[in-house]
């Protein structure tokens, strides 16, 4: 069966985007029940933040008064202003993810299925984001599993992750804008850590691959994404 392009038309005449990638962390749990060997336990996470709006007031002068009273005693601030006030971006970051953990070791974080959605890769600074959490879960010995169905965007968060690493994959002289990789980290002994990746490009029109997951340094198990991908479009009745 095809990979969608969930994107552009015809597909999202009909379907949001954002009901596959909220169905399918739950399928891909329910696929990983026949996967994952007596002891790792798998689970959906998704935090899509919900855009709002703050009116922003006029903060008076007298807000920074001295020696305010407060239930009958004085209350001094240290410092009347801010010594800096700046524009920043605090928004919190989309997550459609599956965790593994491993039960044996008190529910040990060991791998992470990450679905890129477009507020992912839509901005440098949100790719930095998304690359950051990546390469902290991967400092923390978790195997990360980067699934990009996202066609809105050019962008390919793989190849700038390594390039935040000082590294390139040379098999990318054109990076795909849809793809599937896994990462992992090994720590070999008196050496550098060292930064494994199996990259898959992906094609509309074309079966998802299966990919690698590493459930320790010496086990793996072998992982479709094409089941959970086309039970979620059967229920969703994506054609």
């Amino acid at each position: 069966m095809p990979l969608r392009d969930h994107f552009h038309s015809p597909v999202n005449d009909k379907h949001r985007w954002d009901a596959v990638h909220g169905q399918w962390p739950g399928e891909i749990v329910r696929t990983l029940f026949d996967v994952l060997p007596p002891g790792y336990q798998a689970e959906p996470k998704i935090h899509h933040p919900a855009p709002f709006e703050v009116d922003i007031a006029t903060i008076r002068d007298e807000e920074y008064d001295d020696d305010r009273q407060s239930d009958g005693g004085t209350a001094t601030l240290t410092t009347k202003v801010p010594t800096l006030t700046v524009e920043t971006d605090l928004t919190e970051m989309d997550e459609y993810e599956v965790l593994v953990y491993d039960e044996t070791r008190l529910r040990t974080l060991v791998a992470a299925i990450e679905l890129v959605s477009p507020a992912n890769k839509d901005r440098p600074e949100t790719r930095e984001r998304f690359n950051n959490k990546v390469a902290a879960l991967l400092r923390q010995d978790v195997c990360v599993a980067v699934v990009d169905i996202v066609t809105l965007h050019n962008a390919n968060l793989y190849a700038e992750l390594l390039a935040q690493l000082g590294h390139a994959d040379p098999s990318l002289a054109t990076p795909h804008e849809t793809y599937a990789v896994t990462l992992r980290g090994r720590k070999p002994p008196k050496k550098r850590s060292l930064l494994d990746a199996w990259y898959f490009s992906l094609t509309l029109g074309e079966p998802l691959p299966t990919i690698p997951l590493w459930l320790s340094p010496t086990l793996r198990v072998e992982f479709s994404l094409e089941p959970s991908y086309q039970e979620v479009c059967r229920l969703l009745r994506i054609r």
